[in-house]
């Protein structure tokens, strides 16, 4: 017996329906190709990529996480925190890979061990991609000597996770997406079925499940930045505890996991509004700007991420403006001379920020916002 899904009100419909809305304005907003749009992508993925791990103790920057994903050496994430990093990344990459697998996609035990292992190949000793084979405590943080949560007995993993795979091919088929993620997130994580990982893979299949069914692509609907902001993580401990009980308890009631997770997609999906209409905006003044200095327009891949990520790397705008390392280094020069680009650091770790010489209309200003909760209309 797995947590069940909950019945759903009044309030967690209109609240699935106005999160249709957003993500609708979204699709269209990005059904035509634009020069920005590789380049939001690979932020919005390194801002899941880095609240995920940021949940598990793992800290890095967005731009560090960015400088992983193209090979780059990061300029503060130690080694450690960068093998966590590459390891998510590329479970990420092969999730987003899976969004297009076509009708005969089936989700297996196999699948489950193959992601985590690519995310905790580097940590042999903890048996990655096997099931665990003794007991799990999920501690306390307020003293880690206190189980917050005990998992199901290791001998009950396999039959436990053979019944989630089973409900995840066939189980609940009209259930809204989301909620269906949701439970699939919530049962994972209770099984517990590795001896580690068990966070970062349950937020994965849930991203994972949201991809297969068609909402977005997975950088646009994946809810882990949000649950990686510190008061969301400890929100989202909380509900955990509530919701699963302190031991493995199927037959609770899961209403307040489904509608804490239901505020997260729509919480994000306004802010990936908000990360769209910006990028849009700031390309837009930086392509005026440009053309009024008569440069080529791919230098707006060098000073694009320097506005909106805070840096940009030689390597990665070789990258993404399709250019020689000579050309490039030709361009970012051109670009330090004029005053609008700044270098800093040495050798391998140098990198660009936003110079003064930059024109005031392209400098990234927001006005702060507040998010809506959904469930306080």
């Amino acid at each position: 017996m797995l947590y069940a899904l909950p019945s759903l009100d009044r309030h967690d419909h209109r609240v699935l329906d106005e999160i249709e809305v957003i993500r609708e304005a979204l699709r269209i907003h990005l059904r035509a190709p634009r020069q920005w749009e590789g380049q939001l992508r690979r932020n919005l993925t390194a801002r899941a990529i880095a609240g995920s791990n940021t949940i598990e103790g793992y800290a890095a920057s967005v731009a560090d996480v960015e400088d992983i994903m193209l090979g780059e050496a990061p300029v503060d994430a130690g080694r450690a925190v960068s093998a966590e990093i590459e390891g998510y990344r590329q479970a990420m990459t092969y999730i987003q890979r899976l969004a297009d697998a076509g009708e005969d996609f089936r989700y297996s035990k196999e699948l489950l061990n193959a992601l985590h292992f690519m995310m905790q190949g580097h940590h042999l000793l903890k048996r990655p991609g096997w099931w665990r084979t003794g007991a799990v405590y999920v501690t306390s943080p307020e003293d880690p000597a206190t189980a917050a949560y005990t998992a199901p007995a290791a001998t009950d993993v396999p039959s436990l996770t053979a019944e989630l795979v089973a409900w995840l091919n066939d189980g609940d088929p009209q259930a809204p997406a989301l909620v269906r993620a949701a439970m699939a997130h919530l049962n994972l994580v209770a099984i517990h079925p590795w001896s580690d990982g068990n966070g970062r893979m349950s937020r994965a299949l849930q991203t994972l499940m949201l991809a297969r069914e068609g909402i977005l692509a997975p950088e646009f609907s994946s809810i882990e930045e949000w649950l990686g902001r510190a008061r969301n993580t400890y929100r989202y401990y909380d509900v955990l505890a509530d919701v699963g009980g302190p031991v493995w308890t199927p037959d609770r009631d899961t209403h307040a996991w489904v509608r804490f997770c239901l505020r997260a997609h729509h919480q994000q999906a306004q802010t990936v509004r908000r990360q769209v209409e910006t990028t849009a905006a700031v390309w837009t003044a930086l392509d005026e700007a440009v053309a009024g200095r008569g440069w080529p327009d791919r230098m707006l891949h060098a000073l694009y991420p320097a506005v909106m990520a805070g840096r940009v790397r030689r390597a990665t705008y070789e990258v993404d403006a399709e250019l020689s390392e000579q050309q490039a280094q030709r361009d970012l020069r051109e670009l330090v001379n004029a005053e609008w680009l700044t270098a800093r650091g040495q050798a391998q770790g140098r990198y660009y920020t936003a110079g003064k010489g930059l024109p005031e209309s392209v400098r990234l200003t927001r006005s702060p916002q507040p998010l809506r909760d959904p469930y306080d209309a």
